[in-house]
């Protein structure tokens, strides 16, 4: 279904953004060099987008005069889904909002947002709502050994989550998560994990970029290897899949799609409705990077081509590597095809995102190995060698 027309949005405009940590960082990044004018909201006076913006109101994400600022905005969009839908509502009744704030709604919520994946046929792994006792064990009859739990509200990054091999374990998991609503899920042996970042217009348009092959520690993205060494066929379902998610959603934006591969089946896991962390590597290996095609279709502008120059690793740098002050650089940067982006954040703590790796190489194999080299020589100071 195609969306009303929508008058292109041209340089010059001022764009609002809710929410300033790095995704609005890179997003206002990229908005400025197109030549708009950005402002912010976001309650964190440090906030990283905000430090960059033609303007940050400091204020929370459903204060109303901050709302009102940005109703005056030619076009608003968000950087990650846990703002209020309500806010994002309300703001599209004045102003041109990108995302649909019916598709954030649905990702902040896991048991809506399963639900919704199932009633469309599209494939996810078992699942189960729980929002009692009870139904934690008609839950566990349904689902079984192994299983994880996870909060329907507010997880991410491994936050929220946790194993269960029994329902004395299960029982256990949810009154350490709080007792609130969850969602428990199968326990996949997993073969890979994917990703799939798309840009879609209010044309119906999209431009998907290649699929990530995504590691995880802990719970977090470590690296995404560009193009995913998977057999072209699930490559291919699993661009499939999103564009039927997106299409689904009636998507206007940027939307990132996480995908499990399990006895060689494609699964979707959970959506991103906002750029994605598996994306960032397009900032140096394709024509177009997700941010721009933010910014383009939030304008009512072409898509740009998502195309991909060159096999990489990105490579995430987390809060752990400052435990002893700021890294050497020098050492990452010694080594050819890799790029630093930093995203500002006065505080480093375990486990946060304070910035990332892209590196470049002839072949996905390669990129995987710098990518392992690039990330030794930040932690160890040195650029690691070859073999």
């Amino acid at each position: 279904r195609q969306l009303p027309p929508q008058p292109v949005i041209l340089p010059g405009a001022t764009l609002g953004l809710l929410g300033g940590g790095q995704l609005g960082r890179m997003f206002t990044t990229r908005a400025r060099s197109m030549g708009y004018e950005v402002v912010v909201v976001d309650p964190d006076p440090a906030s990283p987008a905000g430090r960059i913006a033609s303007a940050h109101l400091c204020a929370p994400w459903d204060d109303r005069a901050a709302l009102d600022a940005l109703a005056a905005c030619a076009a608003v969009t968000t950087e990650f889904e846990n703002v209020p839908a309500a806010a994002l509502e309300a703001l599209a009744a004045r102003t041109a909002v990108a995302p649909p704030p019916a598709a954030v709604a649905i990702a902040q919520d896991r048991i809506a947002e399963k639900t919704w994946l199932r009633d469309q046929g599209l494939p996810t792994a078992p699942f189960a709502a729980v929002t009692g006792e009870a139904e934690l064990r008609a839950a566990w009859d349904a689902i079984g050994s192994p299983a994880l739990l996870k909060t329907s509200r507010l997880g991410y990054d491994g936050r929220g989550q946790a194993p269960a091999g029994s329902l004395d374990e299960a029982f256990a998991a949810w009154h350490r998560l709080g007792r609130v609503p969850c969602v428990l899920e199968r326990r996949l042996a997993l073969e890979v994990e994917l990703s799939v970042v798309l840009a879609r217009g209010r044309d119906g348009a999209a431009a998907p970029f290649p699929p990530g092959e995504n590691v995880h520690r802990d719970g977090i993205l470590a690296t995404t290897v560009v193009p995913a060494r998977v057999a072209p066929g699930l490559a291919e379902e699993a661009v499939r899949l999103a564009g039927a998610l997106a299409d689904a959603l009636d998507y206007v934006g940027v939307l990132g799609v996480e995908l499990f591969v399990a006895d060689g089946q494609v699964l979707v896991n959970e959506l991103a409705p906002r750029p994605h962390n598996s994306g960032h590597y397009t900032l140096d290996a394709c024509v177009t990077d997700q941010f721009e095609q933010q910014v383009r279709t939030l304008c009512g502008l072409p898509l740009g081509d998502p195309g991909l120059l060159t096999p990489v690793c990105m490579v995430n740098l987390l809060g752990d590597l400052w435990a002893e002050g700021e890294p050497d650089w020098a050492g990452p940067l010694a080594l050819p095809g890799v790029k630093l982006h930093l995203y500002g954040k006065r505080e480093a703590r375990p486990g946060r995102k304070m910035g990332h790796l892209n590196c470049l190489a002839p072949t996905a194999d390669q990129a995987a190995d710098l990518g392992r080299r690039a990330w030794l020589a930040v932690r160890e100071g040195a650029p690691a060698p070859t073999s």
